[in-house]
């Protein structure tokens, strides 16, 4: 009878272990719901808690502040956009000699990288600035994916923050990386979502939008023209996947209501982020749209990764090593919980509030 009992048993996503599916990348993850109960005994930090102030005359990002060498930013008011002194591309290489053995693949690379400072403001960051100052970031992202896509074939806009994101600077700011080749993880979705398209004759992420919305236990949050979600298929214990609910290829392509409601709807889940735990939120975070050489990009759908390391509090993070670096990602808390907690959360920041 127990065996019977055993064999009728209905099987719990939330308490038992099982795979899960990204149709965006075409790879899979393992989800262990039920080792949430283990105990913690790694390293704890302690978060910082320190007040910034609002220009630090010795950060190289703030206005009026000298950079590497003799270059001096501008007094900006808004956002402010130059190239990375550091950068990881540049826009004239030699063609380099290809290797006769096909173990020995190389080739030469030509792009650009820039550095965006969301705000004049050293203390703030995106959660904590003004709708009307993160619509003109939005407008910037915007601005630049278009002018670099004349030029380059994959523009990648994205944001490290904190120093558990290996961020070196605090003041609010993100990169663009430009280049003239599909870096993997695109290749990825790229294949994936045309893949999709040709046999369902649809977008896959507006698909799972709708099925999301039909759902309902995975949003965190959405407005008019936008939504944010826990994806079914997430890696990191917290990531979310932020979607228009238009068929939009690339982030240049958003109407300027849309560009509103996405500065609405950024601030809103960033601050449920940093409500979370009381603290400002790690992640990196990064937009997705159509590559720059297709003429026919119906099967891209825009959107935006996050992906923060925080686990269980503002002391334990989540690590990629061992079982994840050597056989396939694995999570423990399950989609649909994380989206709970996240959806649970005030839309009011914490500094604010109290």
């Amino acid at each position: 009878i127990k065996k019977l009992c055993k064999l009728m048993k209905t099987f719990d996503p939330g308490s038992e272990p099982h795979r899960r599916f990204n149709p965006l990348t075409g790879e899979w993850v393992l989800v262990s719901p039920h080792r949430t109960s283990r105990p913690w005994q790694g390293k704890q930090e302690t978060p910082q808690t320190n007040q910034r102030p609002q220009h630090d005359p010795k950060c190289y990002l703030c206005p009026g502040n000298k950079r590497v060498g003799e270059q001096k930013n501008p007094a900006y008011q808004g956002t402010f956009v130059f190239p990375n002194d550091f950068s990881a591309l540049l826009p004239e290489v030699q063609s380099n000699k290809k290797d006769k053995h096909s173990l020995l693949k190389s080739e030469s690379v030509r792009g650009e990288c820039r550095v965006i400072c969301f705000s004049p403001r050293h203390d703030l960051t995106l959660p904590q600035m003004s709708l009307e100052s993160i619509q003109v970031l939005v407008e910037t992202w915007m601005k630049q994916t278009s002018e670099l896509g004349k030029q380059y074939q994959w523009v990648q806009i994205f944001e490290n923050k904190g120093e558990l994101m290996g961020c070196s600077n605090p003041h609010p700011h993100g990169q663009i990386w430009a280049s003239d080749f599909l870096p993997n993880e695109v290749s990825k979705e790229e294949k994936c979502q045309k893949d999709y398209f040709e046999k369902n004759h649809s977008s896959m992420l507006l698909d799972y939008l709708h099925l999301e919305q039909e759902r309902k236990v995975r949003i965190v949050s959405e407005n008019e023209h936008w939504l944010v979600l826990v994806p079914y298929w997430a890696i990191w214990p917290f990531e979310t996947l932020l979607l228009p609910k238009r068929t939009v290829s690339r982030i240049s392509d958003l109407t300027s209501t849309e560009a509103a409601a996405l500065a609405e709807i950024l601030k809103k889940a960033l601050t449920r982020y940093d409500n979370l735990f009381e603290v400002s939120f790690p992640y990196s975070m990064g937009w997705h749209g159509a590559p720059f050489y297709e003429q026919e990009c119906g099967h891209w759908q825009l959107h935006a990764h996050f992906y923060p390391p925080l686990l269980r509090s503002a002391l334990v993070k989540k690590f990629m090593v061992g079982y994840e670096m050597l056989s396939e990602a694995q999570r423990d808390v399950t989609a649909e919980q994380s989206a709970s907690k996240l959806r649970s959360l005030s839309e009011i920041h914490y500094l604010e509030s109290s």
